[in-house]
């Protein structure tokens, strides 16, 4: 337990808090005000209290509780590594962390097993290290923090949109359009809760693309996302009629090449070290089904 005294006035208690205690970011700060973790005066407050001075601001930050998740010797592909984080090449069809009917056999009981106990705690007991995700069925570059610091600078980067997310996409059609910026909001379907759509009382969600070879049906794009909403690409190609090839969820139609999941890959991140502040540019290179059926649909246009 920590106190604080006020010697200020007329700031946000969450704003004034992010000042006197860097090592927690702004969002965890709201979180612990939500929880009743945080007290003025012994009392809860909503997180646009204004502080006054002579308040005492009690911080109480719960424990991490110890997991009762498994570590499971699962190969993993990691693509950079040092003591702050590991960037991992998250192979297709591999849940990122234990859910309904996905209790084990995923990317966090893989690095569990690899990091022991060396991971953030900040995602809680069934997300230790998780910065951001990617579907289960999209493959590719993906962050783990292995120290709440790292954990606390990697949001706060994502959340400022300083992390640049490059994905490859083979999608259905051919899309006119050399380069093009989707803007739609993306909000829970209201007639499937499992899925996304674009709604107009959707958050904010901003999808780059541009065209990097048109074959006779299909067409491969380079993507860049601002947001990182759920299912966001593919919500957005399916929305302007070029849903994702072998994503059953958003597209209709036969799975010409019998895939399974969408041909989506997270393939280049840039980003900052959340410690030492170096730019680090990493890649990965596309799973080798992905690179097989871009081979058969070049033997297509020459034959």
């Amino acid at each position: 337990m920590e106190q604080i005294l006020v010697e200020e006035e007329g700031i946000r208690i969450d704003r004034y808090l992010a000042k006197q205690k860097p090592e927690l970011s702004r969002s965890m700060i709201q979180k612990l005000i939500e929880d009743q973790a945080i007290l003025v005066n012994q009392k809860p407050v909503r997180t646009s209290y204004q502080i006054r001075k002579q308040d005492q601001i009690t911080i109480q930050i719960p424990e991490v509780k110890e997991s009762n998740m498994k570590a499971q010797d699962i190969p993993i592909d990691i693509i950079y590594e040092d003591q702050d984080i590991l960037v991992v090449n998250k192979p297709k069809g591999m849940v990122v962390h234990p859910a309904n009917g996905n209790p084990d056999g995923t990317l966090v009981n893989a690095i569990m097993a690899k990091c022991k106990d060396g991971l953030s705690g900040i995602g809680g007991e069934l997300r230790p290290g998780i910065v951001h995700r990617l579907d289960k069925d999209t493959s590719g570059l993906l962050i783990v923090a292995k120290n709440d610091q790292a954990h606390i600078k990697m949001s706060e980067q994502i959340k400022n949109r300083e992390v640049k997310k490059i994905y490859i996409a083979l999608v259905k059609g051919i899309v006119k359009e050399n380069e093009a910026t989707i803007q739609m909001p993306i909000g829970r379907s209201q007639q499937d809760r499992k899925k996304m759509a674009v709604r107009k009382d959707g958050k904010e969600a901003v999808t780059h693309f541009k065209v990097l070879k048109r074959y006779l049906h299909n067409t491969l794009l380079e993507l860049k996302i601002d947001t990182g909403r759920t299912h966001q690409i593919r919500v957005h190609m399916a929305q302007i009629g070029h849903p994702v090839v072998g994503d059953m969820v958003y597209s209709k139609g036969k799975n010409e090449f019998g895939v399974e999941g969408q041909m989506l890959h997270a393939k280049k991140l840039e980003f900052m070290h959340p410690i030492t502040g170096k730019k680090l540019i990493l890649e990965a290179p596309l799973p080798k089904y992905f690179e097989e059926i871009l081979q058969k649909l070049d033997k297509e246009m020459d034959g």
